[in-house]
């Protein structure tokens, strides 16, 4: 049932049928607007059994950043469409090309280097020009899109297969009606100047989810890339808890190896602490706390939101986890689990450590 090292203490229970249901959810969703999913796997590093959750969940479209992940899913046997959504290391053109139907790009020097490799190859790759509607990491300016399309589409063995945008991943920026539209216009006008036939308007992630939700998506937009509301049930971006969605998919269990009282504050001189930091201290007074077999090795603990709202994680070190659990109602021991949902940066940790179990329900 599990996948890892079952002697951790430290477990991550995965509930495919909830995954299951959430892309099921989301795709029925965005099917009356017209708009296709792309499952992205990337947030739990394209374990198997997940993304075929996914797929049973009606997804038939993957997509991750990282091309080890993408080269893996091919050669565990997945047919289903790729797409690449970081920008392509010039240095990678040939692995992009071989393993990834799609990739999203930005630079054209990067774009020419992969007409050239699927020339070479005798493929046909297909590019989503990534526009850059303000929230600043990837993307050219809406300005300069017409004339990197123009070049796009004279390139051989390339086809300009649509534009896309990158909301609230790095400035924070919200998907909204106005710069939706902005993607919109910027798509018909490299149509109209190329000739190109569009495939793809590709209008963010899960944070493009609130617009579905209040019938106020843009007509045009036929693509979003969804990785967290699939597995989560959540919006980071919003801050938000999607209500038809299920939030508990992923849950980490970790033993409890100490329960003692002691001070709320340390005793004697400190200074910093194992990774460099000051830490500060409220002075609580005495206090219940839980150390667990968990540490900042496996996790960044702020991705970790206790199950019972009565527990506290005070702090952590690489391999011990501090928990108060002076208010809680359960009589916790030594030997005992702790519950945690997770929040995405959570996921995203823990999926990557080869030291906390994933058992599948």
């Amino acid at each position: 049932m599990g996948d890892a090292n079952l002697n951790s203490g430290t477990y991550l229970d995965i509930n495919l049928s909830k995954i299951e249901e959430n892309a099921k959810r989301i795709v029925e969703r965005c099917k009356p607007f017209g708009i296709d999913i792309l499952g992205v796997t990337k947030g739990f590093t394209a374990i198997p059994r997940i993304v075929e959750a996914m797929i049973r969940g009606g997804i038939d479209r993957l997509a991750d950043s990282r091309m080890e992940n993408i080269i893996s899913l091919r050669k565990k046997g997945f047919t289903q469409s790729i797409s690449l959504l970081r920008i392509p290391r010039l240095s990678s053109v040939k692995s992009v090309v071989e393993y990834a139907d799609y990739s999203v790009n930005s630079e054209l020097s990067v774009i020419k280097g992969l007409s050239k490799a699927a020339k070479a190859a005798g493929k046909n790759h297909k590019i989503i020009l990534m526009i850059d509607v303000g929230d600043l990491r990837e993307g050219v300016l809406p300005e300069d899109a017409l004339d990197i399309a123009k070049e796009t589409t004279a390139l051989e063995a390339i086809t300009l297969s649509g534009i896309g945008t990158n909301m609230g991943c790095y400035g924070g920026v919200l998907p909204t009606i106005h710069n939706l539209s902005l993607l919109i216009e910027t798509a018909k006008e490299v149509e109209s100047i190329t000739g190109a036939e569009l495939e793809f308007i590709s209008g963010g992630g899960t944070s493009s989810l609130k617009l579905i939700e209040s019938n106020e998506m843009p007509a045009g937009i036929n693509q979003l890339r969804i990785g967290e509301g699939i597995l989560l049930g959540t919006d980071t971006t919003h801050d938000y808890r999607i209500p038809w969605l299920h939030q508990d998919a992923f849950l980490l269990k970790t033993e409890v190896i100490e329960v003692k009282i002691k001070p709320s504050i340390p005793i004697g001189k400190t200074g910093r602490d194992a990774f460099g930091n000051i830490p500060v201290f409220s002075d609580n007074g005495l206090r219940k706390r839980a150390i667990v077999a968990l540490g900042r090795q496996d996790v960044n603990i702020d991705g970790l939101i206790p199950f019972d709202p009565n527990m506290i994680v005070l702090g952590a070190s690489s391999d011990h986890m501090v928990i108060d659990i002076t208010d809680s109602e359960q009589n916790i021991a030594v030997g005992d689990l702790i519950t945690f949902k997770l929040n995405y940066q959570g996921l995203l940790f823990l999926c990557n450590s080869k030291y906390v179990s994933k058992v599948f329900y």
